[in-house]
């Protein structure tokens, strides 16, 4: 089949022009949004914070000042030093990092296994469709610490990345559901059934027909997401199923500065309080999205 037969099946909603008038009105839509303008503005800044800061702290990530343990902020430990005599605020900027990139990571890896595994149960139905459900379902009533608990002990030395995929296993089964609904509804529409007349494969259709007609509710899934996979990692190395030394994330630091937060309250204060301005910053961003996205949004104003 020629690309522009299938460019015809596809319909005029998946015509490259009116995909690009689409992303830039929503682009206008955004930008004109006063909470996503400061949302973006803030992640930003700690973006900038979390990569260009560690260039401009006299202090590398392994070194200790042996005269100043747990010593407050100052000119020379600027958010202070732990109970080892490191530099919080490089440790906090290295955390800053790592907490960003998992959170980017993990949303982006459950949005691909939901939308692959909620598409393929709702175009293919049957066994296939009862057989995915039945593991999302599997997934759901299951406790989330009980697979870590058996887990844990096999992948704790495997690195952050291992710590990425085990996140998205656990975040994954809502939106496959919903994924799973919008393809039954969408494998029924006209340029769908012209693409299958026409000879095209299942996989080709849902992976150039029917996701990318779904793109809205995956954009706004990844970007909460991300929120979502920093705080749940936040709580699991509270718990001490985190990210291992010598790998630091805003997590790990909060749960050793808890310890001492009312003694030595910078240990804990400054990246509790840069994962609180984190975590809103993408909500905001993730609000705007929704609301521009869904014209039902209650939330529009």
């Amino acid at each position: 089949m020629s690309m522009a037969a299938e460019r015809e099946a596809a319909g005029p909603e998946s015509t490259g022009m009116e995909i690009s008038g689409r992303w830039m009105s929503l682009a206008k839509e955004l930008l004109a949004t006063r909470r996503v303008v400061v949302g973006l503005a803030v992640l930003i800044l700690l973006v900038a914070m979390a990569w260009l800061g560690p260039l401009f702290s006299p202090w590398g990530f392994g070194e200790r000042d042996f005269t100043a343990f747990r010593s407050p902020p100052s000119a020379d430990h600027w958010f202070g030093t732990g109970t080892t005599g490191r530099d919080i605020f490089h440790l906090t900027m290295v955390g800053l990092q790592k907490s960003i990139l998992i959170g980017l990571c993990a949303a982006l890896a459950t949005t691909v296994i939901a939308a692959l595994v909620g598409a393929f149960a709702g175009y293919y139905l049957g066994f296939t469709d009862r057989a995915l459900m039945w593991v999302t379902d599997l997934f759901l009533v299951l406790p989330q610490f009980l697979i870590l608990a058996i887990l844990y002990p096999v992948l704790r030395d495997q690195g952050w990345i291992v710590f990425v995929l085990l996140l998205a296993c656990l975040m994954w089964m809502v939106t496959a559901k919903m994924v799973r609904g919008m393809t039954i509804s969408l494998k029924e529409r006209e340029y769908v059934l012209a693409a299958r007349f026409m000879g095209v494969s299942n996989r080709r259709i849902i992976l150039r027909h029917i996701l990318p007609n779904m793109s809205s509710l995956l954009i706004v899934d990844a970007t909460i997401n991300v929120s979502s996979a920093i705080i749940l990692e936040t709580a699991l190395s509270y718990f001490g199923f985190g990210v291992q030394p010598p790998d630091v994330t805003l997590g790990s630091l909060i749960a050793e500065g808890s310890r001492q937060a009312l003694a030595f309250p910078w240990t804990f204060w400054f990246c509790t309080g840069l994962l609180i301005v984190l975590v809103l910053a993408v909500n905001l961003v993730g609000d705007g999205l929704r609301d521009a996205l869904d014209p039902h949004s209650k939330s529009r104003t």
